[in-house]
């Protein structure tokens, strides 16, 4: 018996749903829609997201941890920005997705 081309190993299968993970709360894809276009820090997004600065590094905490947020220092600010360009597609597809219905 052959196996699918397109059948995933389990390394591979773990870290699709850590990623898919990632969009599954709503405020992560608030904060992921915020600094998809420019770099913002955490008092911005606080702002923008509508939730505390506490829940939003919480948040930028495990989104750095799946390496899908950077993060640079300046000074005593850091700014976080999303730049991996097969995330930013994934998630603007997601995006149309829904809005396309």
């Amino acid at each position: 018996m052959t196996t699918p081309s397109t059948f995933l190993d389990e390394h591979t299968a773990a870290h699709v749903a850590e990623l898919f993970r990632a969009f599954s709360d709503t405020s992560r894809v608030r904060i992921l829609s915020a600094i998809i276009e420019s770099e913002m820090n955490v008092s911005a997004l606080a702002e923008v997201v509508g939730i505390s600065e506490s829940a939003i590094s919480h948040h930028l905490r495990g989104l750095r941890q799946m390496h899908l947020v950077q993060a640079r220092r300046e000074g005593k600010e850091v700014f976080y920005r999303l730049e991996d360009e097969h995330i930013i597609a994934l998630f603007q597809q997601g995006v149309k997705h829904i809005q396309d219905g």
